[in-house]
């Protein structure tokens, strides 16, 4: 009976063992039912592929974090349900998933799904019924929060990893960069963001290379051999990890692994790489760099890994459970965050509210909208936290991350060799900014050096260079042919440095010259042909210029730059009568003859009243004006000057006349004693106010350069040949030639080499930046040329070549010592003309200053009589002249009054004339008396009786 009493009892178990065992399997671990009842449960659905080991990961971190919520929290009167769905890694299966949560159990928010690609099915859905979606895998750019509101990415951006390699390849100099991305919407995401990023560090991206998902092994190779033919050796590569892991053991099979060969990996792999098979990892994977999200690794990170191993174990005995990855941290803080706006927002068991319009015929059109979705959105963003990934702060609907970890494989992991942030950039240690980069690198193959990150390709290509064929100047570049073997020889200045540069490389480049017989049209579309890919680089005298350069990369210089003219020569003068006159111009002439006169003249005013020397007639005053100043030139002047103001004036005029007169001497002398070569035309405007016509060279950019300077079109012409040079300057615009040729200076100073004593370069220069080689835009050879160029322009292997191709420059007078200085102009010396009539000016203003304010009474009183303007201005110049006029008798001077003997003069004149004498001296002038201070005067009545003792 005992046995039977416990049938019931063994029912009811079995019953209950059963309902357990069916909610365990659509349940994480079942539905959270207070003893008491009074916690609320929140339905919260799971999307993840379960049959993959990231997504059994994924679930047992998930679980873990509800339990440990609420273990901490057990006094929160809401409780999280977790339905676990599995998307079957298909977008489809995805939608489904969600799609059953949301019309079954209508969950009210959905954490997953783990793919960029199913999660964009999941989002939409979501959106439209107003459920928060939760992706912490999810990274791809494309997936944008703006969008969809209700899409919340508690992962990074991938874009925010696009600075840390873009400031890897930076780092090391790398120039060109090829992505390696799978064909989904996780792989292209990223691939516009990080073209951006490596272009704004001066990288090019030449190719990009797309993976299927689904890429079979020969679908792997065919990608990768492209690969090899390539120049570029860095590749980025983006992908989900199942497909990575197969790209690298093709490319390690196919000894892309080897050196020279570049590997970055995004976070996509690089947080994996414990996951990795260890034997792809140590064997295929060797030196290749990646980054990853910088987490601090932490107690509370050490306590969860122990605890996740043995969860991880207990819900999947036949796996070895390894550490978590970054992303099993974010599942864990994802499912924390959603409990924590869970009790915020969510109060009671709420109904989806129904669409009153829309076609409900279909399981979407049925899902209605969920009513505490907006509310639970608004908690879930404003939820911040410390979590084991690092602060949980949602901006703009995405995780921010604020480090990136470099890493290097070495062995069967990564290995840190540096950190990168948007503030501070690449650094050694994640604390300090300024030590020294990152550390050393195992680069794949382990070769001791930096890889350049660029190799000629290895299908065995040459270069093609492109050489000019030319019609003259062979000097620089020369193409022929022998009739007997139909082999094409090329040689010239140009390619001879190009040989010399190519020699001092550290490497050997195979390449070929290739000539293109219409270059001598344009070489502007001689260039272009580079950007068309008919040819790998251009060798020639191409010159750099700024339009060239938008479709075209040059390399330094090697020849010296600018355009100028040059024009044929005058002979001798020297034999000329009036040579005399050409070392002064001829405003110069004039100058010079008014500042004498006028100097002449304020001298002449000046002393008038005071020096006897400048009185007189009129006709003699005005020689003195002349004479006086002239006299300068060439003796010194023996009138004594009274006054300091009129000194002044002379002593600056004579330094003056001396700078004048030496300037004269030697310009005469120079064209006296020197052959002359005198230009026919020194100015441009010359040639365009004459309407002459002007030359240049075929195929050259200087023709432009003349429309633009003005010259017709119709007075232009074209040659090709030194000869063909020469007899056009020969002939002259008159007899069907041309009066100046326009070119650059190589190719002046090679016509001039041959014709030094028949034209000279004159003019000014007109700036451009000489010959360069070209090459496609980003080519990684540019920069090792460019360095190779200066080592050989800087050394004796130019001054070589240039001697091998245009001769030895000594075996041609320079120019300049034999063209005629041009005549000296009154401008080059207007500061002193300038200082000296200042000076003669103020001198002169001072002096009838003076004059006027000692002589205003009298000058009043003279003026004041006349009537019309003009009469006053006569009577006060004839006032100011006459009153130095001479005495009616000669003035004595002293030394011959002194020797006069009165009393002897009484003996030798009639009788009353001796006493008469007195009296006439004492009416001498003021001005004599002045002159004569010594003077002693004595009453006729002392004479009479000195006299009287001798009378008869």
């Amino acid at each position: 009976m005992e046995r039977f009493l416990h049938l019931p009892f063994l029912a009811s178990s079995f019953v209950f063992f059963c309902c357990f065992s069916f909610f365990a399997g659509h349940y994480d671990f079942g539905v959270l039912v207070s003893a008491q009842n009074s916690t609320v449960p929140v339905d919260v659905g799971v999307i993840l592929h379960l049959r993959s080991l990231p997504g059994k990961r994924s679930r047992t971190s998930i679980s873990m974090a509800i339990e440990d919520f609420y273990a901490v929290h057990s006094n929160y009167t809401t409780r999280v349900v977790l339905h676990v769905k599995d998307s079957e890694n298909e977008a489809i299966g995805a939608a489904a998933a969600a799609v059953a949560l949301l019309k079954d159990v209508q969950v009210k928010s959905i954490i997953g799904p783990m793919t960029s690609t199913e999660a964009d099915f999941v989002i939409q859905i979501g959106n439209k019924t107003q459920v928060p979606v939760l992706s912490f895998s999810a990274s791809s750019p494309s997936l944008s929060p703006a969008h969809t509101p209700f899409f919340v990415r508690t992962t990074t951006n991938d874009s925010s990893q696009v600075g840390a390699i873009a400031a890897v390849t930076q780092y090391f100099g790398w120039r060109q960069a090829v992505p390696v991305y799978e064909d989904s919407e996780y792989g292209a995401g990223i691939v516009p963001f990080l073209i951006d990023a490596l272009q704004a560090v001066d990288a090019r991206v030449p190719y990009r290379s797309v993976i299927p998902t689904e890429a079979t092994s020969d679908e792997l190779d065919k990608e990768l051999y492209k690969l090899m033919t390539m120049q570029t050796r860095v590749f980025v590569v983006h992908m989900l990890p199942a497909l990575g892991a197969r790209l690298f053991r093709r490319a390690h099979q196919l000894g892309m692994m080897d050196d020279g060969y570049v590997w970055i990996t995004t976070d996509g792999i690089t947080d994996v790489l414990d996951l990795l098979d260890q034997r792809t990892v140590a064997e295929a994977m060797q030196g290749v760099i990646g980054v990853r999200p910088y987490v601090n690794r932490s107690e509370e990170i050490d306590d969860f890994t122990a605890r996740f191993k043995r969860k991880f174990r207990q819900d999947n005995p036949t796996l070895e459970p390894t550490d978590p990855t970054v992303f099993q941290l974010w599942a864990y803080d994802t499912a924390r965050a959603v409990a924590m706006a869970v009790e915020k927002a969510v109060s009671a068991r709420t109904a989806f509210q129904s669409l009153q319009s829309g076609n409900n015929s279909t399981d979407l059109g049925r899902l209605g909208v969920s009513k505490t979705g907006p509310a639970l959105l608004e908690a879930i963003m404003g939820t911040r936290f410390r979590g084991l990934a690092g602060e949980f702060q949602l901006v703009d609907g995405q995780l921010q991350s604020s480090a990136f970890e470099i890493v290097n494989v070495n062995g069967k992991s990564g290995r840190t060799i540096g950190f990168w942030t948007p503030g501070n950039g690449i650094s050694r240690d994640l604390e300090s900014t300024n030590d020294g980069g990152l550390r050393s690198v195992i680069w794949p193959g382990e070769p001791k050096d930096v890889p350049k990150g660029w190799e000629m390709p290895t299908n065995g290509k040459k270069l093609r260079i492109a050489v000019p064929v030319k019609h003259g100047f062979d000097q620089f570049v020369k193409v022929t042919t022998d009739p007997a073997t139909d082999r094409t020889t090329v040689t010239g200045f140009c390619i001879d440095v190009f040989q010399a540069v190519m020699d001092s490389l550290p490497y050997a480049i195979p390449f070929e010259y290739i000539p293109f017989p219409n270059s001598s049209e344009s070489y502007d579309n001689f260039v272009y042909q580079v950007k068309l890919k008919n040819f790998d680089a251009v060798v020639g005298d191409t010159t750099i210029l700024a339009n060239r350069s938008q479709f075209v990369e040059f390399t330094m210089p090697f020849t010296e730059s600018g355009v100028s003219m040059i024009v044929p020569v005058e002979g001798d003068k020297s034999k000329n009568m009036w040579i005399f006159l050409e070392p002064l111009t001829i405003d110069l002439w004039l100058g010079s003859l008014a500042f004498f006169v006028f100097t002449g003249f304020v001298v002449w005013v000046i002393e008038h009243r005071e020096n006897e020397e400048f009185a007189g007639k009129p006709l003699d005053q005005f020689g003195i004006i002349f004479y006086f100043a002239f006299s300068i030139l060439v003796f010194s002047h023996k009138e004594k000057l009274q006054s300091n103001l009129t000194r002044f004036v002379v002593i600056i005029w004579v330094f003056v006349v001396l700078i004048l007169t030496s300037s004269y001497t030697a310009s005469l002398t120079s064209m006296l004693t020197v052959q002359q070569l005198q230009p026919t035309v020194t100015d441009v405007n010359q040639l365009l106010k004459s309407g002459a016509s002007i030359g240049y060279q075929d195929g050259s950019f200087v023709a432009g350069m003349l429309k633009r300077m003005g010259f017709q079109e119709q007075k232009l012409k074209n040659y090709s040949t030194i000869d063909q040079y020469a007899e056009a300057l020969s002939n002259g615009s008159a007899n069907g030639g041309v009066d100046a040729f326009f070119d650059e200076i190589p190719y002046l100073r090679l016509v001039l080499s041959q014709y030094c004593d028949d034209f000279a370069m004159v003019g000014p220069t007109y700036k451009t930046d000489g010959f360069g080689f070209v090459f496609p835009r980003g080519s990684p050879l540019v920069s090792d040329i460019s360095r190779a160029i200066l080592n050989i322009t800087e050394g004796e292997r130019m001054t070589e070549i240039e001697k091998a191709w245009f001769g030895d420059p000594s075996s041609c007078p320079n120019q300049s010592n034999n063209l005629a200085s041009s005549s000296l102009a009154f401008r080059s010396f207007g500061g002193l003309f300038l200082i000296t009539g200042g000076v003669s000016v103020l001198a002169l203003l001072i002096f009838l200053a003076r004059f006027i304010y000692t002589e205003w009474d009298e000058l009043k009183a003279a003026a004041g009589r006349q009537s019309s303007l003009w009469k006053k201005m006569v009577v006060l110049l004839k006032y100011y002249h006459d009153v130095n006029e001479p005495l009616p008798c000669p003035t004595l001077k002293r030394d011959e009054f002194a020797a006069i003997d009165i009393g002897e003069m009484n003996q030798h004149t009639q009788p009353g004339v001796g006493a008469a004498l007195p009296h006439l001296v004492g009416s001498l002038s003021p001005v004599s008396m002045s002159n004569h201070s010594r003077l002693s005067f004595t009453s006729p009545e002392e004479e009479i009786s000195s006299t009287e003792p001798n009378s008869p």
